[in-house]
């Protein structure tokens, strides 16, 4: 499973770090970030969490 952050729809709201820190940062920008690629199985529930709840929808996931 991989996951990406549509950068232009980020607002940094940071709901993604929230669910699933292991695999979502802020980056220097106040930009979700993917931190590991691709996401470690036991982070695919968590991931799918934080991809559901995302406000701006920036958050896609590929399985």
């Amino acid at each position: 499973m991989r996951v990406s952050v549509d950068r232009d729809r980020c607002e940094g709201n940071a709901i993604c770090v929230k669910y699933a820190p292991a695999v979502f940062e802020l980056d220097d920008d106040e930009c979700s970030a993917v931190r590991v690629d691709p996401v470690p199985e036991a982070e695919w529930e968590n991931a799918r969490k934080a991809v559901a709840e995302c406000p701006r929808a920036a958050l896609t996931l590929q399985e």
